[in-house]
């Protein structure tokens, strides 16, 4: 055992299962697969590996439940009093949500409240946004009214990741709950502990039997019987670009609706006459919380060759004295990466960037952490475009810094790279600032701000960061068939065919 630990929560269940139409269950073929502690690598509990069997009958239980069951069926206004009901309860259980969520993901204890706050409202922003939905209509008076009617699809399949993982199943249940669709969720393998609460707000909230369904599992097994299975019309997936081809050509056969959210490795562009200090506590701030396992971190930083020697000293500095820390504590700020797996990921890229760059902050394990995930804030300074760590997403908490002299090159800088999922702009010249958000390759920018969204404004990218974008409306438009009524108002005119003489 290490002598590194961190608090287990109390009441862990024995090991983690599925839910299944109403019913917590093994795998139908009795597999398991091990789940680590993220801070000591070692495993603390066991959970249900699910196969094609599993996949299977939640598929027929949410099924049954669409076709045969009263939630698809039911007003707008009573689907949503039962989503605010799991909103509430999703805020009564914040303390517990965070707790296993930071144990099981290596988040640090504040920033995980954060994301059980989001959850809630998550849930209850669709809640909402359905019960004030508004159907398009277009008249011609005296001939023809045209409305659009919008109908829930059926089984949608969710698959989500390990960063953030019970605020990013929210994003996708809510709205599928919300148009009337039944669901089944396959969570991460990294971090499956949070998921299994969702059973028990569904079911105290009022949600009928079969509408939630999970399945854990491996991607390569679970994953891909779900985003296989013939009754599954809908996939939502939120992952890295790699897998998220293998979904894209799996799914093609069949012709499902696809939403994908895929990586990134976003720029973060400082001009010259930008609040400096505003700049790097919003940078710093972007690439290192969440640990740096984000999708929209600003791991690319771009900036005016005029005040680059002073950002980048101002940068590291603050960088060194970002407090890393156990999940639990407080005071942490950056805590132990999710999976040894991808902890070795990351330092083989620190690795490559120590060759590629100059190094001026962190560079690998801190000193007094010799045991689990834990890296230090790394900053890499006079980073070339073609260097892998300007190119490549990382995942982690290390940033690449490159100066540049004109508009015209840090926006050339800013596109290349295959990703385009969001971008920060930092100047106080509004025409630059709103001429560079319409030319820069992302879904998303930011002027002058750091990643505070809207819910009713569409995420997601172009390029390799994904296809099809969630959020408000559009979320709504992915869960639903748009039917188009057509009602003619006066005279037929038809054209005649046939007419008898």
């Amino acid at each position: 055992m290490s002598d590194y630990q961190t608090p287990v929560p109390a009441d862990l269940p024995e090991r983690i299962q599925h839910y299944i139409d109403g019913k917590f269950v093994d795998s139908a073929e009795g597999g398991t697969f091990e789940v680590l502690n993220p801070v000591t690598n070692e495993t603390y509990i066991h959970a249900a590996a699910g196969t094609m069997a599993d996949v299977d009958l939640a598929v027929q239980a949410a099924r049954r439940a669409f076709e045969t069951g009263p939630w698809p069926e039911m007003l707008p206004r009573e689907r949503s009093r039962v989503l605010h009901r799991v909103a509430d309860l999703v805020e009564d259980r914040g303390d517990r949500l965070a707790e296993l969520e930071s144990f099981d993901s290596g988040l640090p204890i504040t920033q995980a409240l954060g994301q059980a706050r989001r959850a809630a409202e998550n849930f209850r922003f669709f809640a909402d946004l359905v019960v004030a939905q508004a159907d398009d209509v277009y008249k011609v008076p005296g001939r023809q009214i045209n409305y659009v009617s919008r109908k829930p699809i059926g089984v949608a399949g969710l698959i989500t990741p390990w960063n953030t993982p019970f605020m990013l199943e929210s994003w996708k249940l809510a709205p599928a709950l919300a148009a009337g669709n039944s669901v089944v969720l396959k969570p991460a393998e990294f971090t499956p502990l949070s998921a299994g609460l969702w059973a028990g707000i569904f079911e105290e909230a009022g949600l009928p039997r079969g509408v939630f369904n999970l399945v854990n599992g491996l991607g390569e097994q679970a994953g891909d019987a779900l985003v296989k299975h013939p009754d599954v019309p809908l996939i939502s997936f939120t992952g890295e670009s790699t897998t998220g081809q293998t979904i894209f050509a799996n799914a093609a056969p069949a012709l499902k609706g696809l939403s994908m959210e895929l990586g990134g490795k976003s720029p973060a562009v400082v001009f010259a006459d930008a609040d400096l200090e505003a700049a790097v506590n919003a940078t710093i701030f972007g690439v290192f919380s969440l640990n740096g396992e984000r999708c929209t971190a600003g791991s690319r930083i771009l900036v005016e060759r005029s005040v680059y020697e002073e950002f980048i000293e101002r940068y590291a500095a603050q960088a060194k004295r970002v407090k890393i820390g156990f999940p639990h504590e407080p005071g942490t700020e950056i805590g132990s990466l999710v999976h040894p797996e991808h902890f070795e990921k990351v330092m083989s890229y620190i690795e490559i960037g120590k060759q590629e760059a100059r190094l001026v902050a962190g560079g690998g394990r801190p000193e007094n952490f010799p045991t689990g995930n834990f890296i230090a804030p790394t900053v890499f300074a006079d980073v070339p475009s073609d260097a892998r760590i300007f190119q490549e997403e990382i995942f982690g908490p290390v940033v690449a810094i490159t100066p540049f002299d004109t508009d015209e090159e840090a926006l050339e800088l800013a596109n290349d790279t295959k990703y385009g999922l969001a971008a920060y702009i930092w100047t106080n010249d509004l025409k630059r600032s709103h001429n560079f958000a319409q030319s820069v390759q992302a879904g998303m920018v930011w002027l002058n701000s750091n990643n505070v969204r809207d819910l009713r404004t569409p995420f997601g990218g172009v390029k390799a960061s994904g296809l099809g974008h969630e959020g408000g409306y559009r979320s709504l438009d992915f869960y639903t068939d748009q039917q188009a009524v057509h009602i003619n108002l006066g005279e037929v005119h038809n054209p005649v065919f046939g007419k008898a003489d």
